[in-house]
């Protein structure tokens, strides 16, 4: 389905400011990273702190369960969130990889990242014509990459029903790539 066919659903969030708050809380910049210029916002030390982890899972979770057929996750920390994700909806896990991972025949979207280009790939019998799939990863930065995931999901004839983040990064207006989908993040820095 194109942007054009796609209802007008893109959601700013309302969320629970405490989990927000904690979120932000819990990562760590680094400078320069991967380039000279950009400041790294390091989801790690989030991702070792148990009770917050379980807290992000549940917030998708009781937001989602019912609505979804699928869990995409994007490499790599999408994978981590959306597997547990996955588990929990009780719906199956597709992973969209960086080029040249999956054994399998693939489909292919190439993308602007704030510092450079990549292509994403998904098997093309990852998903079902008609299904409905939950996109999951860590930080919408530019938007690139989740515009990227929601063409292969949709090429594959699956629709995206939502796109579930941890952060977003305002000023770089990613969400405007992705008009007319249902997008949340639990914090906007």
């Amino acid at each position: 389905m194109s942007t054009s066919e796609r209802a007008d659903t893109t959601t700013q969030d309302a969320g629970d400011p405490d989990l927000a708050a904690d979120v932000l809380a819990g990562l760590r910049d680094i400078p320069d990273f991967p380039v000279n210029g950009v400041v790294f916002k390091d989801f790690t030390p989030v991702l070792l702190d148990h009770a917050l982890r379980s807290r992000i899972i549940a917030d998708v979770v009781d937001r989602r369960r019912g609505q979804v057929d699928v869990v995409a996750g994007i490499e790599a920390r999408g994978f981590i969130l959306g597997a547990v994700i996955a588990h929990e909806l009780g719906v199956g896990f597709v992973p969209v990889r960086k080029e040249g991972k999956l054994p399998s025949a693939v489909h292919a979207q190439s993308y602007s990242l704030e510092y450079g280009t990549a292509t994403l790939e998904i098997h093309q019998d990852a998903v079902s014509h008609g299904e409905r799939v939950l996109v999951v990863d860590d930080v919408l930065a530019t938007g690139g990459t989740l515009a990227a995931t929601c063409e292969l999901v949709e090429r594959c004839g699956a629709s995206v029903a939502a796109i579930e983040l941890v952060l977003e990064i305002g000023p770089l207006e990613g969400r405007s790539k992705l008009t007319g989908y249902d997008v949340r993040s639990t914090v906007t820095i």
